[in-house]
């Protein structure tokens, strides 16, 4: 059945975007370019200071968003840093959703090297916050072996049976609809029960994504803007994720127990361009193509 509007729409209804606290700095007012209650994860990079983050997260919660935090593993000493942290996030952004990764550092600095480790404490129960992201790959780890993979998400399934806990998974970027859905597929079929949000690239330049595809190493979406990127007349070409969403959305209507629940945009190319992008696929703002994909309209 081919994909309509409507199922488009219908996938790209409550997404979320991500933020660091330097790209917040550029943000005059979240308010114009967001609606309120949007969903914003709020970065915590490696070497960075979590105070940053913090005062991201209350500045969207004083602007009438809903602040998602990261909480990076190995960028965290030792669990009074993660104690004195949540507390710093509960009690200025009144933070009741968290998004927990094992973080970009070859080398933890102190005591965590997973986001398991992190749920482990229960200090994040202890701060009432039950509604919690954990990483995906689709396209694997560079990092992690697939068996290593496999199994995380097993624990992560049990734990969030045993502590009653409201987990989701939220995946890094992709390019590719199939490799999606296939993941998605398979990890279903090994047990896993947790709503995932699928990170998707927002408009920008190919040179833009290559360049993040290379710093996130990962690899089928890598070999895939490669492609376009050794182009040198098209590397300033935006590229908009038309045919990845259109592909997600027909994946979604066609399997009613696919477990590809929401969008989570990264803003390569502009938060403010994200944004209007991500509302136009929501609000069903666009125009099918023949060969593929849509184009929003200039209305």
């Amino acid at each position: 059945m081919a994909v309509t509007i409507d199922d488009i729409a219908k996938a790209g209804a409550g997404w979320s975007i991500e933020v660091t606290p330097a790209g917040a700095g550029k943000v005059e007012s979240f308010a114009d370019v967001l609606a309120p209650g949007t969903d914003v994860n709020v970065t915590f990079l490696p070497g960075s200071d979590p105070a940053d983050t913090a005062l991201v997260a209350a500045r969207l919660r004083d602007e009438g968003m809903h602040p998602i935090p990261h909480i990076a593993a190995r960028s965290v000493t030792d669990k009074a840093m993660l104690d004195s942290m949540l507390k710093k996030l509960t009690d200025e952004a009144s933070i009741d959703e968290v998004l927990i990764i094992g973080g970009g550092v070859d080398n933890p600095v102190g005591d965590f090297d997973s986001s398991m480790q992190i749920l482990e404490t229960g200090l994040i129960q202890d701060y009432g916050i039950r509604k919690i992201g954990v990483s995906g790959h689709p396209e694997g780890s560079p990092d992690i072996p697939d068996d290593a993979l496999a199994a995380a998400l097993e624990w992560k399934n049990n734990f969030a049976e045993k502590e009653g806990l409201d987990l989701y998974i939220e995946t890094q970027f992709c390019f590719e609809a199939d490799q999606v859905l296939a993941w998605e597929r398979d990890i279903r079929a090994a047990g896993n029960k947790l709503p995932i949000r699928i990170g998707i690239p927002g408009p920008a330049t190919i040179k833009t994504l290559f360049r993040f595809a290379q710093i996130s190493g990962i690899g089928p979406s890598m070999r895939f803007i490669s492609k376009q990127a050794r182009n040198v007349a098209k590397l300033m070409t935006v590229q908009a994720p038309d045919k990845l969403l259109a592909g997600l959305a027909e994946g979604m209507a066609n399997d009613k127990d696919c477990l590809l629940a929401h969008f989570h945009y990264y803003p390569f190319g502009g938060f403010a361009k994200t944004a209007a992008y991500a509302k136009a696929v929501s609000d069903g703002a666009i125009t099918l193509k023949a060969k593929g994909g849509f184009d929003v309209r200039q209305d």
